[in-house]
């Protein structure tokens, strides 16, 4: 695993673009017009339940100036954190996370997925590096934390030089039957991070305030009508638009105050599609926000699992054209179908799924 680790920071732009599946395409290719009216496309109503353990969310501030912890919780259970900091010094800094047993007994912390991106200096690279890591990684680690020690949940970041506004961005889900705390700090590069822990401040928090535990890191959507192409046409599921899919409540705390998580960043969507047997039908993904770059986690009747690009030919899209989508794959009506993905670091949001009569009979 730590081998995977070490790729994961070392070739991040690369991995990035490597996963060629489907094509990006206008709707004009995709075979019907280019002048739809995507923002009035009628809504696909679906059921939304949150569930999954606690997510760590550490993205303020974003671009870090001084020495210092980002974030820190205490924390038992499932969890997730995601985090994504900028080095904004003059410096070379390290972005480390370390793990806090206050506790009189050692305890187990199992890794059971993750992924890394950077540091780099093309955030929407390392953006879809750490989200297309997360979801083609398998593999778990047990992360041993003594009694009053400490212990590291990522040991390659400690070794992991941050140059001057690069970025880091990671995704990792684990287990701790114990209450153990979770600190996100950057430090100097020769800094001993359970050292600088027990000594360091907490850095301020920004206007944006992306920074909270939250209740449910996981959405589970469902809709809760079928799919008939042939009869709906051209639909859409809206999400992490605040309105239809609103924004998961949290707290800091840091501070105890309220925060909001704009964008739900961090949040694994896991969205089921009920559809018809008469039609076949198409599926696309297409950002309403601006630039978009991330993945996909597709599971198709029960057995076929395979990890995609938005888009998959290029790093990103979304900043030229609104019609602009990246074809998630044609599939028959009437077969079970899940999408796995969450709104990837440096992405902008909202984003729809475009549901649509298949071009062409499978």
């Amino acid at each position: 695993m730590n081998l995977l680790r070490q790729v994961s920071v070392t070739v991040a732009v690369t991995l990035a673009v490597s996963f060629v599946f489907t094509p990006q395409l206008t709707l004009a290719k995709s075979g019907f017009p280019a002048d739809i009216d995507m923002l009035n496309l009628t809504e696909l109503p679906v059921t939304m339940t949150d569930q999954g353990g606690k997510l760590l969310l550490s993205d303020s501030p974003e671009m870090v100036e001084d020495d210092g912890i980002m974030y820190q919780d205490t924390v038992s259970g499932d969890i997730r954190l995601f985090f994504h900091h900028v080095n904004a010094t003059k410096e070379l800094k390290k972005i480390v996370l370390l793990l806090v047993n206050d506790s009189d007994i050692a305890t187990d912390v199992v890794v059971n997925q993750y992924g890394l991106g950077g540091p780099g200096l093309d955030y929407l690279a390392v953006g879809k590096t750490a989200e297309m890591n997360y979801l083609k990684q398998a593999e778990s680690e047990l992360i041993e934390v003594p009694a009053k020690g400490t212990a590291l949940l990522e040991p390659i970041l400690n070794k992991t030089v941050v140059p001057p506004d690069a970025l880091v961005n990671g995704i990792y889900d684990f287990q701790s039957k114990i209450p153990i705390k979770v600190v996100i700090m950057m430090l100097p590069v020769d800094a001993d991070p359970a050292t600088f822990a027990a000594t360091a401040s907490v850095l301020p928090n920004t206007n944006h305030r992306l920074r909270g535990t939250f209740s449910g890191r996981d959405r589970i959507l469902v809709p809760s009508q079928v799919y008939n192409s042939a009869q709906d046409g051209v639909m859409a599921i809206t999400l992490a638009d605040n309105k239809l899919d609103t924004y998961v409540n949290g707290i800091d705390a840091t501070d105890g105050s309220k925060t909001l998580n704009y964008g739900n960043y961090g949040v694994m969507y896991k969205l089921f599609l009920p559809t018809a047997f008469e039609k076949n039908y198409s599926l696309y993904l297409n950002p309403r926000g601006g630039a978009y770059a991330g993945g996909m986690n597709v599971k198709y009747r029960h057995q076929e699992e395979y990890t995609i690009g938005t888009p998959a030919d290029k790093l990103f899209f979304g900043n030229k054209k609104d019609n602009e989508v990246a074809h998630l794959g044609d599939y028959a009506g009437g077969q079970s179908l899940w999408l796995t993905f969450s709104p990837p670091g440096a992405s902008s949001l909202p984003v729809k799924i475009v549901l649509a009569p298949a071009t062409k009979n499978k």
